[in-house]
């Protein structure tokens, strides 16, 4: 099906040629929370996706020559009112062909119901991960480059259980991020044999979280483990933990792991473990020897997400001999699975190629990349300590 599919493709650029000096751009919206609580992880993410929109313009674009423009918005991260609105200027303004986005879970409902969706516009996120997006709506126009939190969940516990904490306290930001993740790591640590002794929202953007660790203090536990973001409110309450001696060791999920947050905590984080998404392949050694050489980190939370997400979208253009995107959602799994050479970063050219030429591909990229079923990864973690002002990889899962 596939190579019908891509020799169709093949066709549809022949007939439809035009020069690189004539064409118009395709033009991939990149929103992400430049404002708000992920405002330090966000660049790197944005610059991942450059990244790999650069490493096709230097092929010779899409389509025949077209060159692919990225227009950058901002999804705040938290306000979805706001986040609608960015989402409809690049689609009825700068005329995007998809979205590389939003980050937040939240936002990214909003965007897919109010505006992917009514104007068939494909998105990807590279970082939303609500387990209730695995179910929603999305007429096959939404994907996920970064695992849902009901396995994030689950890997937390493991590296508690493996450590030997079997009594936590937990606190989560009050949004759909935050309460996905606290319901699914709840209910694995659990069933690990392990205790929550209390689960308790927190509001960002507040002063003062004394209130919020006296309570988490209250109910005890051997770890704090915080579901929060690191620009915020997360932030805070390990703050104030630290400043009161209520805990000393804590647990940072995917929205907490950030230099800025090592950098403002220093040794408060020493006895510290996180998880975010991850993996120890070729195609992340070679990402981030591409990121360093473009001046960003390509360690950074979501960084190889976003390439893989910019460049699945791309790929699925040159498939599908369109920037149209039903007809680009429908390559998306087969361009992510096998069968088909394998595709790392610094090789999306080489992709392009074999494309044209109606061979398979399976596109690997930066984060061992697999579509599972509702479009999303399959997912792999990295395991984290926070040492000596820098965060270091332990383990992979």
């Amino acid at each position: 099906m596939k190579k019908i599919l891509l020799a169709s493709a093949a066709t549809a650029l022949v007939a439809g040629a035009v020069s690189a000096q004539d064409a118009d751009p395709v033009r991939i919206g990149i929103i992400l929370g430049f404002t708000g609580p992920l405002e330090s992880i966000t660049p790197a993410m944005a610059a991942g996706a450059e990244l790999a929109i650069a490493e096709v313009n230097e092929a010779g674009g899409l389509l025949e020559g077209r060159m692919v423009e990225p227009v950058r918005a901002d999804s705040t991260c938290i306000d979805s009112a706001a986040a609608t609105a960015a989402a409809e200027r690049l689609v009825t303004t700068d005329g995007v062909a998809a979205i590389m986005g939003a980050d937040c879970s939240g936002v990214t409902g909003a965007i897919l119901q109010n505006v992917a969706r009514p104007n068939g516009v494909l998105m990807i996120s590279p970082s939303a991960t609500s387990p209730g997006l695995t179910d929603a709506e999305d007429d096959n126009l939404f994907f996920r480059t970064a695992p849902s939190d009901a396995r994030q969940g689950v890997v937390m516990a493991e590296v508690l259980q493996e450590r030997g904490i079997t009594e936590v306290a937990l606190t989560y930001t009050n949004n759909d991020y935050g309460q996905g993740l606290a319901d699914a790591f709840t209910a694995a640590f659990e069933e690990t044999g392990g205790t929550v002794t209390i689960s308790a929202s927190h509001e960002d953007g507040k002063a003062d979280y004394s209130a919020e660790v006296g309570a988490l203090a209250s109910a005890g536990g051997e770890m704090l483990v915080v579901a929060g973001y690191t620009d915020q409110g997360g932030k805070g309450i390990i703050q104030n933990a630290l400043d009161v001696g209520a805990f000393d060791a804590f647990f940072l999920p995917d929205g907490m792991v950030g230099q800025v947050i090592v950098d403002e905590l220093g040794s408060g984080l020493e006895t510290s473990v996180g998880t975010l998404p991850g993996t120890d392949s070729a195609g992340a050694e070679t990402f981030q020897g591409l990121a360093t050489e473009a001046g960003f980190d390509g360690t950074g939370a979501y960084a190889g997400e976003s390439y893989d997400a910019a460049a699945l979208m791309m790929l699925g253009m040159a498939a599908a001999g369109s920037t149209d995107s039903a007809a680009v959602s429908a390559t998306i799994m087969d361009l992510a699975n096998a069968p088909g050479e394998e595709i790392l970063p610094g090789q999306l050219g080489r992709a392009l190629e074999l494309i044209a030429a109606g061979e398979d591909i399976d596109y690997v990229g930066a984060t061992a990349v697999e579509l599972i079923e509702g479009g999303e990864s399959a997912g792999n973690f990295r395991e984290v300590e926070f040492t000596d002002g820098s965060i270091e990889t332990v383990n992979f899962r």
